[in-house]
């Protein structure tokens, strides 16, 4: 075979060689792991004793990664051991550039330098790598630099090689041409490999703090639902990493990847997305008459309006000379009154079970006339009123709890409006499906369990576990003690508004006991003291050990 054909032939080894490392490449997804594959194949394919590769940190290199056979050493990447050297600056307190620095000449100059031996060259500063050689008893000789620019022309990193080895007899020796063009060439492909992976990793970030936005908003969009979408993830995450783990029963076969925990957790977060076009007049309705503010006051002013008069009407039968037992019958009154006003109140908190006998004694008082400011008469509570006072449970009218309702429809389209990268294509899905029952009942689609994924059934069961606890529940409501809390997920189950599987596994795991312990981010814990009270697993509705 002749020089020609020998030399074509080592040229498609390295052609071939370079396009399975940019393969290589682009399929990596970790940026450690990235930045280690770039220096580690171009050492391979320039016969390098050693390397560095640096990123632009600004208006600086920061060693990343640093090998060297010779030496066996491996810091930075994935090696867990950091570089401890300062970055490079480059530019002097004055704004010159420092370009005795061979680093930063070629990043700021975006153009490679192959010096063939660093003990003979004068341009450059080399009194680091003089003092590294003395320390380790090595001799750096042959510097091969290289820019990495991204897609338009800017530095964003120099990989650096050290130490051109002969094949066969390894002696140190310079980078050839051919080899410099070699890692010019892969030095190209790793930086627009990386540029790509910052890109990507920029885009999570960008939408991790977006959600995280949105969360926060629908969080602080009322006091009484503070930290709900911040909580739902962590109860999410607990139940569904023990799902994954569970090696026996109908859960058995479920997993997660990273991407799948990253999905769920974005999903839980936005789980409550809709509340944020729910007038806070009703998700702040701690009591039955409250809009914008609490009309019960408007009620008391009508009381006081009422004993004023009955006090008239006894000095008027006074100076009548019609003495007799007023101020008695005048004191029965004003008593009655204020017996009435204290059950308008209480009827008022939501907080008992309106029986008929109850509704009957407001239509009762409901009845009563009273004079207004201008001078009309009418009667004393409103329909409106009589509605709200005679809601049987809780402080939401029917016409209330749709509209609260209604945000889990506004999340669905509002989730299913965006365009999501494939390893989210499920966070509508998950995120629409918490209010849904196993026997199909729940809504907004009535979906039965055979129809839900695990996820889906999970944050359901985080969704009302969360909302049973918080010490911030609306609508006038103490939080559960642990107990309480379970008994009324063990009845959901029983009635098939659960899934009975997770339900099992998240007693058998405590993971009740677990998110109970834990503590938010401004070490604030999820439970109080008081709420963290003994709980008899066997006595819970329908509870099965695993």
């Amino acid at each position: 075979m002749g020089f020609k054909s020998v030399k074509i032939q080592d040229l498609f080894v390295r052609l071939k060689t370079l396009n399975q490392i940019g393969i290589a490449l682009s399929a990596e997804k970790d940026g450690t792991r990235l930045q280690e594959m770039i220096l580690k194949e171009a050492k391979r394919i320039a016969d390098a004793d050693g390397g560095t590769l640096y990123l632009r940190d600004k208006d600086q290199l920061k060693f990343e990664i640093m090998l060297n056979d010779t030496l066996n050493i491996h810091k930075g990447g994935t090696s867990g051991v950091s570089v401890k050297l300062p970055s490079l600056p480059m530019y002097k307190d004055n704004g010159q550039p420092h370009l005795e620095l061979v680093a930063v000449c070629a990043a700021y100059h975006g153009q490679t330098i192959n010096i063939h031996d660093a003990y003979a060259n004068t341009e450059f500063e080399f009194s680091g790598p003089h003092a590294f050689d003395k320390k380790h008893n090595y001799r750096s000789k042959s510097f091969l630099t290289v820019p990495m620019k991204n897609h338009d022309g800017e530095v964003i990193g120099v990989l650096q090689l050290i130490n051109a080895l002969e094949p066969g007899t390894q002696e140190k020796t310079s980078f050839s041409d051919s080899v410099q063009e070699l890692v010019e060439s892969l030095a190209s492909q790793g930086a627009v490999a990386l540029v790509n992976q910052q890109l990507l990793e920029e885009q999570r970030r960008f939408f991790k703090t977006f959600i995280q936005v949105i969360a926060t908003a629908i969080d602080e969009k009322s006091p009484h639902t503070s930290e709900h979408c911040q909580r739902v993830p962590i109860l999410t995450l607990m139940l569904a990493e023990a799902a994954a783990k569970i090696q026996i029963g109908p859960l058995k076969d479920f997993s997660m990847t990273d991407e799948d925990r990253e999905e769920l957790k974005v999903a839980a977060l936005l789980h409550d997305c809709g509340k944020i076009t729910t007038p806070e007049y009703v998700i702040d309705k701690a009591t039955k008459l409250k809009t914008f503010f609490d009309r019960i006051h408007l009620i008391d002013t009508r009381f006081e309006v009422l004993k004023r008069d009955a006090e008239i009407a006894c000095l008027r039968e006074q100076l009548a000379g019609e003495s007799v037992d007023i101020e008695a019958k005048l004191a029965q009154k004003i008593e009655t009154l204020n017996e009435e006003r204290e059950f308008l109140h209480h009827c008022n908190m939501g907080s008992e079970f309106m029986s008929d006998a109850l509704k009957k004694r407001v239509l009762q008082i409901a009845q009563r006339q009273w004079k207004t400011a201008d001078g009309s008469i009418e009667n004393f509570l409103s329909q409106d009123e009589i509605d709200n006072l005679n809601i049987t449970k809780g402080t939401l009218t029917a016409d209330e709890r749709k509209i609260i309702n209604r945000h889990i429809d506004t999340t669905i389209n509002m989730l299913e409006s965006l365009h999501y990268p494939k390893y989210l294509q499920h966070v509508p899905e998950y995120a629409g499906g918490h209010h849904e029952h196993m026997d199909g009942t729940g809504y907004p689609k009535k979906l039965k369990r055979e129809q839900m994924s695990i996820p889906a059934r999970i944050m359901g069961i985080a969704d009302v576990f969360e909302a049973l606890t918080s010490s911030d529940r609306p609508y006038n409501q103490k939080p559960k003690p642990l107990s309480e809390a379970l008994m009324i997920l063990g009845q959901m189950k029983k009635d098939n508004h659960l899934d009975p599987d997770l339900f099992d596994l998240f007693i058998h795991e405590k993971i009740y006991l677990h998110y109970a312990d834990s503590k938010n981010d401004k070490g604030k814990p999820f439970l109080t003291a008081e709420q963290i009270d003994e709980v008899d697993v066997t006595q819970l509705p329908g509870y099965n050990p695993l």
